[in-house]
């Protein structure tokens, strides 16, 4: 860890230069911990399909902490009171807020921590790094938590319009090339105020909020919900469910000892420190190793796989408004079995079916409020002219099964 009072600038293609606000930010940049998020990509398996979007968790981590900065200065301006143990408390909790995210982020959520998900595994490294600093981050927890009484704090680092999200939508679609992600976030910050401590959204900035919420609604369809990558990530965790089975079963697998570790492991309802420590070496490099190695393994399903998967020999993904059949999978799962000479059973971890959901906007959960001109404060889908937003509430369900071209 960084032993210096020199601070860094960062520089940065969606905002140019970021610079570190204070010692305590500088150095919690420098911990391990936090560099372990170069080495976690942002968008898991989407570089398949969109060949630029490389980045990783710690380009994000950075642009939400400038993009937070940002927004304190908008709300110190209006008025707004904020006091330098907040403004810390601020950019600490968004700065490590995805610090919990494991090796190609929500691909094998609850994976490899079995049934975390990396809020929770976020929390863990905050209580940890507070620790190590001596409680400079109580502020920082209990705004991440929403313990803190301003409200309007937590709703920054997590609500529907917080800076996590402007910064994502902002960054994922400039690394994949889909234009029709990018929204202004310059524009939605300098339209926050805060009223009965709640954040909220001044009347002139209300299209701005549309075009934010169709263009997440637009990136969730177009990108991270894209059949090729939702078939990618499939396989992936299929991957590992098979290695998981073998390792259990007594099987060799060469690989490093820390994901050995996890692969090895049950749910937990507490994480000791040692576990996290453990969980800390993992990233991306360890899984590409591992399934690199794993090509070459005497298991047909997780040597089949491995193939495939580095080769980019996706299988074929079908996505539909309705359920698809089970008589039409139970088709394609026998002759994949047939061709293939493996069981059923085998043949499952090439030939399934799941469902997919996304809902733009809830209005039941931190809905968006805009401050009218008059002082009143309503709902964004009561303000908005725009009928696209009201469909933009609702939760849109599709079903995909995946299966062997050769079963096409």
């Amino acid at each position: 860890m960084a032993q210096t009072n020199k601070l860094k600038v960062f520089n940065d293609p969606i905002y140019g230069f970021i610079g570190t606000p204070n010692e305590l930010i500088f150095k919690l940049i420098g911990h391990p911990y936090f560099q372990r998020l170069r080495r976690i990509s942002q968008m898991g398996m989407s570089y398949l399909v969109y060949p630029g979007a490389h980045h990783t968790r710690f380009h994000h981590a950075l642009g939400s902490m400038h993009l937070m900065t940002k927004a304190i200065q908008t709300l110190r301006w209006k008025n707004i009171e904020i006091s330098e143990e907040e403004e810390t408390g601020l950019l600490c909790a968004i700065l490590l807020h995805d610090i919990g995210h494991g090796p190609f982020s929500h691909a094998l959520e609850g994976f490899v921590v079995s049934g975390w998900n990396h809020e929770r595994l976020s929390l863990e490294f905050m209580n940890a790094l507070n620790r190590e600093f001596e409680g400079k981050l109580d502020t920082a927890i209990a705004i991440f938590k929403g313990e803190y009484p301003k409200l309007f704090l937590n709703q920054l680092v997590s609500s529907q319009l917080d800076m996590d999200r402007l910064d994502y939508l902002k960054r994922d679609s400039f690394y994949s090339g889909v234009t029709e992600g990018n929204i202004n976030s310059e524009r939605l910050i300098s339209m926050l105020h805060v009223v009965d401590g709640n954040l909220v959204v001044e009347e002139k900035g209300i299209y701005a909020v549309e075009k934010f919420l169709m263009a997440r609604r637009f990136m969730y369809w177009q990108v991270y919900l894209h059949k090729t990558g939702l078939g990618a990530e499939q396989m992936l965790i299929r991957i590992m469910e098979r290695a998981r089975t073998l390792v259990n079963e007594g099987v060799t697998l060469a690989a490093s000892a820390n994901f050995l570790y996890f692969l090895k492991g049950e749910a937990v309802s507490q994480l000791e420190e040692s576990t996290l420590v453990k969980f800390a070496q993992l990233d991306d490099v360890d899984i590409i190793s591992a399934i690199k190695s794993w090509q070459h393994h005497d298991d047909l399903v997780l040597s089949e796989l491995c193939t495939m998967l580095l080769n980019r020999n996706l299988l074929h993904v079908k996505i539909k408004n309705k359920p698809i059949p089970t008589e039409r999978i139970e088709a394609k799962l026998k002759s994949t079995a047939q061709n293939w000479d493996i069981s059923e059973g085998e043949a499952s971890y090439f030939v399934f079916q799941g469902e997919i959901s996304n809902r733009a906007y809830s209005q039941n959960h931190q809905a968006i409020s805009i401050l009218k001109k008059n002082g009143k404060v309503t709902d964004v889908l009561k303000e908005s002219d725009q009928l696209s937003l009201k469909a933009l509430s609702k939760t849109v369900t599709k079903y995909y099964c995946c299966y062997p071209k050769e079963a096409v």
